[in-house]
């Protein structure tokens, strides 16, 4: 795989570089860049198969540089420090990341899922969506990247309803009575849904706070969704919960 650094500091960049030629002998590094400027003209000169990329770098972001190219045909392993907000554009959407500061290990796995991920179709879906999201200024504007059967499925974060766990799996409920099962925990999804409005009322369930319809008291009291749902909130997550409803009533 013909790969590409894109970091704007030297130590993160030599880092990076020995671990994969340590560790991945599939992987050829042919040229490392300091700036989003540098990296577009190694990306154009090069024609990679791997790029990782900084995110937050001089003179530009890793996702301007990004949107620099109509057609993105190399993957991407996004390189960043703890942006939640860069993090959960970057999980929507079913894509990689090291999160600084990381280990060989975290390379190593990185790299074979790139791999795995170089024989799907939706690579230029994923980035289109990514890039989409963060040009929204509205959050619940934004789509999610769901991985099916036969592929992903972009769904509207507006259109959920609630989360359900099942078991090792995760089932969304959308608006239109439609569910999808997603092979991922229900805790994966937790703290990326947090700042969308989400709020877990139960161990088996996380709900959209915008999708109430009406709250009924009781030792922990349940919820009724706006499609007629019943969801029961446990007595442990009551206070919290009431927390955030009023912090929503009073932010409207």
């Amino acid at each position: 795989m013909q790969t590409l650094i894109i970091d704007d500091e030297i130590g993160s960049r030599e880092y990076l570089s020995e671990a994969l030629t340590q560790n991945c002998p599939e992987v050829k590094v042919v040229g490392m860049a300091r700036d989003a400027d540098q990296g577009y003209q190694l990306i154009k000169n090069t024609n990679p198969d791997l790029v990782f990329l900084d995110v937050e770098m001089p003179n530009g972001s890793g996702f301007d540089l990004l949107r620099r190219f109509e057609n993105i045909r190399f993957e991407v392993i996004f390189v960043t420090g703890f942006d939640r907000y860069a993090l959960n554009a970057i999980k929507f959407n079913c894509l990689d990341f090291l999160l600084k500061p990381y280990a060989f290990e975290d390379v190593i796995h990185a790299v074979n899922k790139a791999q795995t991920k170089q024989r799907e179709k939706n690579r230029t879906a994923r980035m289109e969506n990514l890039l989409g999201n963060l040009n929204q200024h509205r959050r619940t504007n934004q789509k999610i990247a769901l991985p099916s059967m036969d592929g992903l499925e972009f769904i509207s974060v507006d259109r959920i309803l609630h989360l359900e766990a099942d078991g090792k799996y995760t089932r969304f409920h959308l608006t239109n009575k439609q569910n999808i099962l997603i092979s991922k925990n229900i805790k994966e999804y937790e703290l990326m849904f947090e700042e969308y409005g989400f709020f877990r009322v139960h161990r088996k369930h996380m709900i959209n706070l915008s999708k109430i319809k009406k709250y009924y008291k009781g030792e922990g009291g349940y919820v009724i969704m706006s499609d007629g749902t019943t969801i029961d909130v446990s007595r442990r997550k009551k206070e919290d919960f009431l927390n955030r409803l009023n912090a929503g009533i009073e932010d409207a």
